[in-house]
């Protein structure tokens, strides 16, 4: 074998020549070689329009939310229009079955042949009356009572709009020494003397004295209509006066001991007395005496009312006995027994108030011993409701156009209290006097309530809501307007 020299020369020259020339690095080939793939790959993309598959870019998180978002709620949508379909089957169904195909909204559960029958009159809604407070009662005009405006907040002032001085007023729990008639007429007690207030004017007038040294008067009352007053004495006898002449027109006897409470009923005029009788006058004939009760046992019955309607009379005694009284038998027989003798409370029971928007409703309430009020349904002798007052309770007065009552104490605050009826909130408390509140009396229009007690003073409180009127009536000077238009505000004497 030959060995050529030439050939050697040119490999050795080869092995002396640069290698970067010969052997180009493996960055460079891999981007030459990407570089020729993607330029080749774009071209066949741009020439092939016929490609066989595309593969999109992956989507992002948001994406996918959105994504399965609109998927749950379509099968939420799904769902519904399924149970819905499925509701309304059922419902066709109960009302081809049960309702003879009508319309489960149009068809009654229950069908009275017959109108519901009226609830009795002494029935009472307490609940119904709670949340209709502040309405006139039940017997006004319709027209009025719509065109009224309720007021369910109104302000009752704390302060009293007129005081008058009183000398002379017993201090006594058990006699009543103040009342105000239909005319505005306000008749107060004096020791031996009457004096009449009269609300428009604001004149005072004496009316009659006691002309025995140690007599004095223990109660009055008027008649319904205004015109006569009858005076209770601690002589024992009662006294007829005829206020427009000024003159006493009759003497009844037949107690033995003082009067102290008085209550009309049309022509019958029923009194009490300390001796523990309840005699029924009429006062039309000469022979007066129609009956007389001793159910109070020598007790003094100290407190006396007839009701609204005249079918029942509510006697309080200092025995802590209440006792209900129909017309019909206390007027015929003597020494009946009374329909109800009521015994809950624990001392004297003087206050008494019968509802004038409810029928057989009565308030009662007891001395310091006992500090309660409390209601009565008259038809059956039931104990509806009632409060510790925590003070001596001496007298009660129903408003006319609220479902309210108030109260006046004696020991140990001396002050009067306004509550909502049947809930027994109070509402308001008036204080100002400083002793017993024992008597109180309301103005025609039921506004108004004046109150008497030991301190010798009376003090008008402007308590209640005004009588519904309508508003095309024109505003006229009557007895139903404030009591206090006229009178003067300073404070003068009733003598």
């Amino acid at each position: 074998m030959s060995y050529n020299f030439e050939d050697a020369f040119d490999i050795n020259d080869d092995l002396n020549s640069d290698l970067s020339s010969v052997y180009e690095p493996r960055w460079k080939r891999k981007q030459r070689t990407t570089s020729a793939s993607s330029s080749s790959d774009l071209m066949d993309v741009c020439n092939n329009q016929n490609m066989d598959r595309f593969i999109p870019q992956r989507l992002n998180s948001q994406d996918m939310d959105i994504v399965k978002y609109n998927l749950m709620n379509q099968m939420e949508d799904d769902e519904n229009n399924v149970m819905n379909q499925k509701e309304n089957i059922h419902n066709q169904m109960l009302e081809q079955r049960l309702f003879d195909g009508k319309k489960v909204k149009d068809a009654k559960i229950l069908a009275l042949t017959e109108k519901a029958p009226k609830a009795s009159s002494d029935w009472h809604n307490n609940l119904r009356v709670l949340y209709s407070q502040n309405k006139i009662f039940a017997g006004s005009n319709q027209n009025v009572n719509a065109n009224r405006k309720q007021l369910c907040n109104r302000h009752i002032p704390q302060t009293p709009e007129k005081v008058l001085d009183a000398p002379g007023m017993v201090e006594d729990y058990y006699l009543n020494l103040l009342d105000w008639n239909s005319s505005n007429i306000l008749a107060v007690a004096l020791y031996d003397s009457v004096y009449l207030w009269n609300g428009e004017s604001g004149e005072i007038v004496k009316l009659m004295s006691c002309t025995q040294q140690d007599n004095f008067i223990t109660s009055v009352s008027w008649v319904e209509d205004g015109s006569y007053l009858a005076i209770g004495t601690n002589y024992h006898d009662v006294q007829i006066w005829d206020v427009a002449k000024s003159k006493q027109i009759r003497t009844m006897r037949g107690h033995t001991q003082r009067v102290c409470s008085l209550a009309w009923n049309s022509y019958i005029l029923s009194s009490g007395g300390k001796d523990g009788k309840i005699i029924n006058h009429d006062v039309r004939q000469a022979k007066h005496v129609i009956t007389i009760q001793s159910a109070h046992n020598e007790y003094e019955v100290c407190g006396l009312k007839w009701s609204c309607d005249g079918t029942q009379l509510a006697s309080g005694a200092n025995d802590n006995v209440l006792n209900i009284w129909d017309k019909t038998s206390i007027l015929t027989q003597n020494e009946v027994a009374p329909k109800f003798s009521l015994r809950e409370h624990i001392a004297a029971v003087k206050a008494l108030a019968w509802c004038p928007w409810q029928s057989h409703l009565l308030a009662s309430g007891g001395g310091t011993s006992d500090r309660k009020m409390m209601f009565w349904n008259t038809q059956n002798g039931t104990l509806l409701n009632s409060i510790d007052t925590n003070s001596q309770v001496c007298s009660l007065v129903w408003a006319k156009h609220d479902r309210e009552i108030i109260s006046s104490h004696g020991f140990q605050q001396n002050q009067l209290c306004v509550w909502k009826y049947p809930s027994l909130v109070k509402i308001a408390e008036l204080t100002g006097h400083t002793n017993r509140v024992f008597h109180m009396a309301q103005s025609p229009d039921g506004t108004t309530i004046v109150s008497g007690a030991g301190d010798e003073t009376l003090r008008f409180w402007k308590v209640f809501s005004p009588p519904p009127t309508n508003n095309s009536e024109k505003s006229l000077p009557s007895i139903h307007q404030s009591v206090l238009n006229s009178a003067p505000r300073n404070m003068r004497s009733i003598r």
